[in-house]
């Protein structure tokens, strides 16, 4: 999988606030919508909550990976965001968590999505790709270091 084929420097935040997992839903409904038309806030919101409600996307280390099937979406997408505090999550190890990815597929996109799942969460497993996403001090470097994996 190549990152860059769903995520874009548009989609990629450093130093987001928010203060819990809902705002952190809220944040990245709003922002994919503002960047794709295709999406509507409110909608994404929801399809991102009733997910998390199965269970956390929370996989430990400090990464989440909210994600939801829409109807709306042509195309996986991606964001990518580096929290200026870590938020509770109900993380798998309790962790709070601090970088998040947002994933974004069609809805019958079932087996692209669980392969973009597995890519992203075997990523995030790497401590050196954690760690050098964390050091990122601004968006442009932190999409940057993003894709090179």
């Amino acid at each position: 999988m190549i990152l860059e084929s769903i995520l874009t420097p548009g989609r990629t935040e450093c130093g987001v606030s928010v203060t819990s997992k809902k705002r952190l839903l809220e944040h990245i409904a709003a922002a994919i919508s503002a960047d794709n038309a295709e999406f509507d806030a409110d909608e994404l919101f929801n399809e991102l909550l009733a997910r998390e409600r199965l269970g956390s996307t929370g996989l430990g280390h400090g990464v989440a990976i909210p994600h939801c099937r829409s109807n709306r979406c042509s195309s996986v997408t991606g964001m990518l965001l580096k929290l200026e505090q870590a938020i509770d999550f109900e993380a798998i190890d309790d962790e709070p968590v601090d970088l998040i990815f947002a994933l974004i597929v069609p809805a019958e996109a079932h087996d692209e999505h669980l392969k973009v799942l597995s890519a992203l969460a075997t990523a995030f497993n790497e401590t050196d790709y954690r760690n050098n996403l964390r050091t990122a001090e601004d968006a442009n470097t932190l999409f940057k270091r993003s894709i090179v994996n």
